[in-house]
């Protein structure tokens, strides 16, 4: 098992399929035959779903189409997990993501059920000691000293938020491995890659991490929307802002671009994260920037229009 990917976020199942579908056409190695993919979706149940050739073309079908994007099911899940690799592994696939639907998900890469020194599979007794309540980070962190020599690499998911990973100390010696984690505080999004034997190795751990973080982030609802309006005044300021009505329309900009706030040049007058206030409240940062004509000080078009609703968060 080549790569593993765990997240919990908005849309965090469709974030994990997503980073894998990335990693499938950009990797060259062991990827694109077995998959198990493993969701708790919205109502606390887990659901599987698992391929053994085709990677994330062929793990949705309707009827003779591939290449089916998740079910809402799946998709809109806020705790999911993924293993992939090489085609026709053993069976039963879903043994290689235990999960338990009040507690979280445990995936990895290289051998997730490899036996630890208790005996166990590693992987369950990882999911072992979430349902005891022990922190993900310490636990992973307890598995892998227990067993040093093991050919494993684990990812725990918890429903509480937490995302966590780590490898063998026999794993940490191996020329062909990488890993990436990510957060966004914004969106309490999170995901942990593992992977191996897919080659670029240094840099697909990071290619995976950053779509799935992506897709988070985009599946999360803007905290309100703005109407950007011809005429609105710019001008140099101690921060990239816009200045509303309690209604929302745009009663002035600042920059601190010279080239727009004093000469007026075209550009991106209202920069992407500038700070959004309603009245003398500051409610969020832009979410998208327009190229904005100034005449004598003024906005006047806004990627060609004269009003423009921009959301923020």
């Amino acid at each position: 098992m080549t790569i593993g990917i765990g997240a919990c976020g908005p849309r965090a199942g469709r974030a994990v399929f997503e980073a894998l579908r990335a990693a499938e056409r950009v990797g060259h190695g062991a990827i694109g035959g077995f998959v198990t993919f493993a969701v708790i979706s919205e109502d606390g149940k887990v659901r599987t779903a698992v391929t053994q050739r085709g990677g994330t073309t062929t793990l949705f079908t309707e009827g003779e189409t591939t290449g089916v994007e998740p079910p809402g099911a799946f998709a809109d899940a806020r705790f999911a997990a993924v293993i992939s690799s090489g085609p026709d592994r053993p069976v039963p696939l879903e043994r290689f993501i235990p999960a338990d639907g009040g507690v979280g998900l445990v995936t990895g890469h290289r051998i997730p059920p490899s036996t630890g020194s208790d005996g166990k599979p590693m992987n369950a007794a990882l999911l072992e000691r979430l349902r005891a309540g022990m922190p993900a980070e310490g636990a992973v962190a307890e598995v892998m000293r227990a067993t040093p020599e093991a050919d494993c690499g684990l990812i725990a998911v918890t429903t509480g938020g937490e995302v966590a990973s780590g490898n063998t100390e026999r794993v940490k010696r191996r020329p062909d491995t990488g890993a990436a984690s990510l957060r966004d505080p914004a969106t309490g999004a999170a995901v942990a890659v593992l992977c191996n034997a897919i080659r670029p190795w240094p840099v697909l751990a990071d290619l995976a991490a950053a779509v799935a973080i992506d897709v988070m982030r985009a599946g999360t609802e803007p905290a309100g929307r703005i109407t950007l309006v011809a005429g609105t005044p710019i001008g140099m300021g101690p921060a990239n802002a816009v200045f509303c009505d309690d209604g929302g329309r745009s009663l002035r900009v600042t920059t601190t671009d010279p080239a727009v706030g004093e000469r007026g040049e075209l550009g991106a007058a209202i920069y992407l994260a500038s700070e959004v206030y309603l009245g003398d409240r500051l409610v969020g940062h832009t979410t998208f920037e327009p190229i904005t004509t100034i005449e004598g000080g003024r906005l006047t078009l806004f990627s060609g229009k004269e009003e423009l609703e921009m959301t923020y968060r």
